[in-house]
């Protein structure tokens, strides 16, 4: 969206020095039909030389028209130009060759791996929303426990209230009018606090979980000491010792299990917010993919001194954007009507024989070569695709 403002911001000032150029007398290009009859650069006044200037880089031959106009907008916001139709056959049938010739320094020809994932990420963001395919985000949490909290702290405020209004009745030294006053106050809380016990009482589900935490039976029973689980027999001595350790590891232990209680928690309470927090994230932050991807198959060349991380990362991002495509590419092909042992066929078998062909042209490695990297790499997928929801995962908790 800010390229298109940005688009539209340059097409307005554009026309405005078109304007003041023209108005000049002898000293600009004339229009004719839409199109600039200049001889020098309009952006810098360098004599023209060729298709482009040779100063600035802009453009020898400029249009006013509004075809040129609407092709500024879909230029600054998909790139749609012919480095698109260059890019995207090759990313389809001949992956390896478009990596190699990237990562040689033909970078005019062909659409950055970069600026393709990115486009292909949007792309399936928006088609995604427009045929409403969506993580579901109206799950109901455990409402009860929340209630149940809510409960316990008014409860809580209003006996702390109960307790300053009782001393400032008792206190000799206030007026009788304060102490009158104060009194009234007391009695409405201690209203409240039999309404909220007596509704305690009638909606079970307001109680608090710990509630029945006190009732034990003569059977073995849990307890802790120190925070650590122990098992308390029928006697109430302690069957077994919790584990030796310095105070420092037990309160560590201890910080850990509340973060994750609190996880777990926001996860129970609002399932339908994480998801959604999770989906956003996804599209958010999916460019993770790409340094969580690079190490891993850095492993698979790190005794070829000729292979730089640099070439790992064009072809991981590359491999990652034609992913993204197909993935798009069979959604649509299942909303619209395609027989679902094909869509399962095509998402099992394409991936990995477009990564063997991409390996072997950019690396320039042997059929066995490629083949046994092939099976590496599909084993690091697995892997790194979980380190990438686990950070997912992370995230949507704050």
């Amino acid at each position: 969206m800010s390229d298109i403002v940005e688009g539209l911001g340059t097409a307005a000032e554009g026309g405005l020095f078109a304007k003041a150029v023209s108005g000049k007398q002898g000293g600009g290009p004339e229009l004719e039909k839409g199109h600039f009859a200049e001889g020098a650069c309009l952006n810098c006044g360098t004599p023209l030389v060729g298709d482009h200037c040779h100063a600035c880089g802009q453009k020898a031959h400029l249009h006013r028209t509004l075809s040129a106009f609407m092709h500024d907008i879909a230029h600054g916001a998909v790139h749609f130009d012919s480095k698109t139709w260059r890019t995207l056959p090759r990313l389809i049938f001949k992956p390896g060759e478009l990596t190699r010739r990237y990562i040689d320094g033909e970078r005019t020809r062909f659409v950055s791996p970069m600026a393709l994932f990115l486009f292909s990420i949007f792309l399936m963001f928006a088609v995604f929303q427009f045929a409403g395919l969506s993580a579901p985000t109206d799950l109901q949490g455990d409402t009860s426990g929340q209630l149940s909290e809510l409960t316990l702290e008014q409860r809580e405020r209003l006996e702390n209230r109960r307790d300053v209004l009782a001393g400032r009745v008792d206190d000799t030294e206030r007026t009788q009018e304060q102490r009158e006053k104060d009194a009234i106050d007391l009695a409405a809380i201690e209203q409240q606090i039999e309404a909220l016990d007596a509704a305690q009482e009638e909606l079970p589900f307001l109680r608090s979980s710990d509630a029945g935490s006190e009732e034990r039976t003569e059977s073995d029973t849990v307890g802790s000491i120190a925070g650590l689980p122990v098992v308390v027999g029928a006697s109430g001595e302690p069957e077994a010792e919790p584990a030796a350790s310095s105070e420092e590891s037990v309160e560590q232990s201890l910080e850990n299990v509340g973060w994750l209680e609190k996880a777990g928690e926001k996860w129970r309470n609002n399932p339908g917010l994480m998801i959604y927090k999770l989906q956003t994230n996804f599209y958010k932050f999916s460019w993770l993919l790409i340094p969580l991807s690079i190490p891993f198959v850095w492993l698979m060349f790190f005794w070829k001194r000729r292979f730089r991380a640099y070439d790992h990362a064009i072809f991981v991002t590359y491999s990652l954007a034609f992913m993204t495509l197909l993935i798009l590419a069979l959604v649509l092909a299942g909303l619209g009507g395609a027989p679902a042992s094909i869509v399962a066929i095509a998402s099992l078998a394409i991936p990995p024989i477009h990564i063997y062909k991409q390996l072997r042209g950019a690396y320039g490695l042997s059929r066995l070569s490629s083949l046994w990297r092939l099976v590496v790499l599909l084993n690091f997928i697995g892997i790194i695709l979980g380190l990438f929801t686990a950070s997912l995962l992370m995230l949507g908790l704050f």
